[in-house]
């Protein structure tokens, strides 16, 4: 990946979260624990298993590129999680909003 594909997704993703936000917090770990990347790489261990593996072989590579948004969006949109109650993770945050907002009013 080059560095402007990078820092364009990364604008991209905070435009679209709150664009009058731009800090970011740094990752809970250090560089090199094993609470780096821990996350994510549950993620594409999911996404492998899910997509990867289980629709594969793949025979071009827009199709291997096109596939890992398909599933992005259906995860965060349609995927129902036990952790956070079994709504989308869309839901959850959108719950966790509406929560800030009328916290605010009341207060």
């Amino acid at each position: 990946m080059t560095t402007s594909f990078v820092l364009d997704a990364l604008n991209q993703a905070i435009c679209q979260r709150c664009a009058s936000k731009s800090g970011i917090d740094p990752p809970v770990g250090s560089v090199g624990d094993s609470y780096d990347n821990a996350l994510a790489e549950s993620t594409v261990g999911l996404f492998k298993t899910e997509v990867i593996n289980f629709l594969g072989p793949w025979k071009t590579v827009g199709r291997v590129e096109w596939e890992p948004l398909k599933w992005v969006n259906w995860y965060n949109t349609q995927r129902l999680h036990s952790a956070i109650g079994y709504v989308t993770p869309q839901e959850a945050e959108e719950a966790f909003y509406a929560n800030l907002n009328f916290f605010d009013k009341v207060a």
